[in-house]
């Protein structure tokens, strides 16, 4: 969930396959909110899948807190149930397994969320209100 673009990706309902969707370029939250309000109604979303970019110990940094913020607002606003996921070096990750390197489109960013949500579907943990604290989700996957 970066400042420009949000990296977005979908699941079957079974959790079978997973593929990217196009990124979300970030602009007010209301308009953000509006976008996310219909791709989670039109794919009938059940929960959401952040990344937090945890640092090498497993210790939130100022992106990741950042990305909490905004994460709880939208399910909040969303009325979703939310689920963390350690996010750190799926940019790169995604960018050697896909060749995008220095990509700016937001194919990136969805390619990585993809990734974040067949780590979670493999892993959990199971989605929480968003008011749950999150170092109980967290501290076992880092």
């Amino acid at each position: 969930m970066g400042r420009k673009r949000i990296g977005l990706a979908g699941c079957d309902a079974l959790g079978i396959s997973v593929k990217p969707l196009p990124a979300l370029h970030r602009g007010r939250f209301d308009d953000d909110l509006t976008k996310l309000q219909s791709l989670c109604d039109s794919r009938r979303v059940e929960a959401l899948v952040v990344g937090l970019p945890l640092d090498q110990e497993g210790q939130p940094t100022p992106q990741a807190e950042h990305c909490e913020r905004y994460g709880r607002r939208l399910a909040h606003h969303l009325k979703l149930p939310i689920a963390w996921v350690n996010e750190h070096s799926s940019s790169w990750a995604a960018a050697e397994q896909r060749n995008l390197h220095g990509d700016r489109t937001g194919r990136l960013d969805s390619e990585a969320a993809a990734l974040l949500l067949e780590q979670w579907l493999q892993e959990g943990p199971e989605p929480v209100e968003a008011a749950t604290p999150i170092r109980s989700q967290t501290s076992d996957k880092a």
